[in-house]
């Protein structure tokens, strides 16, 4: 997905799922909806993806807004182009920092093919790869608890629903989605859903 006004966002007005969709749709609807809310709340929009919330500016039609929002979140293409490539020996971006190790973990690197700040970035690399799968589900979880803070965070059981989403208990966790509001407790599941899928 390269377009970011086409990435997944849902928008609530109070605890009732207004839209979701790209955030093109989803704004649409927002400004459709602006100043029209039938219990005066505001409306918040969340990005499916961090569960973090949107500010918008939705003075203006909808045209103008998405324009503000182009403008926000441009597209890759519209990115900078790269910078020519320069002569010589491309930069790394090799950072140069100290490393306090005991004199037995000094000698285990000197003894690696390479020195040791070979071995220490072979060691980082290993240890990123064996980490992307539990980090996956480390940023899923905290995305879905950004949402929940901003959905929830004031019905009954959130910190049990909390409690439930870090400690992994599944089945706690829906349990106390289902005393939620649907939309919110639906859209909240989704978002599991969606990162386990």
């Amino acid at each position: 997905m390269n377009d970011p006004l086409e990435a997944p966002h849902a928008l609530f007005e109070g605890e009732r799922l207004l839209a979701r969709g790209g955030l093109r749709q989803v704004v649409r609807e927002a400004v459709a909806r602006a100043g029209v809310a039938a219990d005066g709340r505001p409306l918040l929009l969340l990005d499916d993806r961090t569960g973090q919330s949107l500010d918008l500016d939705l003075r203006g039609d909808a045209a103008q807004v998405l324009e503000r929002l182009q403008a926000r979140f441009p597209a890759p293409d519209q990115a900078q182009p790269p910078a020519p490539k320069e002569r010589g020996r491309p930069r790394l971006g090799v950072v140069a920092r100290e490393v306090t190790l005991l004199p037995r973990h000094w000698e285990w690197l000197a003894a690696q093919p390479g020195g040791a700040s070979s071995a220490l970035r072979r060691l980082v690399e290993e240890a990123r790869r064996r980490e992307d799968g539990a980090g996956g589900l480390r940023q899923r979880r905290e995305a879905q608890y950004r949402a929940m803070l901003a959905l929830a965070g004031d019905l009954p059981g959130f910190e049990e629903a909390c409690r439930a989403l870090f400690a992994g208990d599944e089945a706690g966790f829906a349990g106390r989605l289902r005393q939620w509001p649907a939309d919110v407790g639906d859209y909240l599941a989704s978002l599991s859903v969606q990162g386990a899928g």
